[in-house]
């Protein structure tokens, strides 16, 4: 029974897009275990506060990584 955890900044995604996070993981790890793994394959989505996320030693905020997604460079 795979268990996927996706680490996100909170805020960032919507409930939709989040929605659409667990689908897709889903999809993909049905793509390699086979279709009878379904149901019992699990996703959850853990939301880390903003400053609780660094790369490089730089704290990340939901705003960084939403204009990072727009194409802007990051404040």
């Amino acid at each position: 029974m795979p268990l996927v955890t996706v680490d996100v900044i909170k805020d960032v995604f919507t409930p939709a897009q989040k929605q659409d996070i667990i689908s897709g993981v889903t999809e993909a790890m049905i793509a390699v275990e086979g279709e009878n793994m379904r149901e019992v394959t699990w996703v959850r989505i853990n939301e880390i506060a903003e400053g609780d996320w660094a790369i490089g030693g730089q704290c990340l905020k939901a705003s960084d990584v939403q204009a990072l997604a727009a194409g802007e460079k990051a404040a």
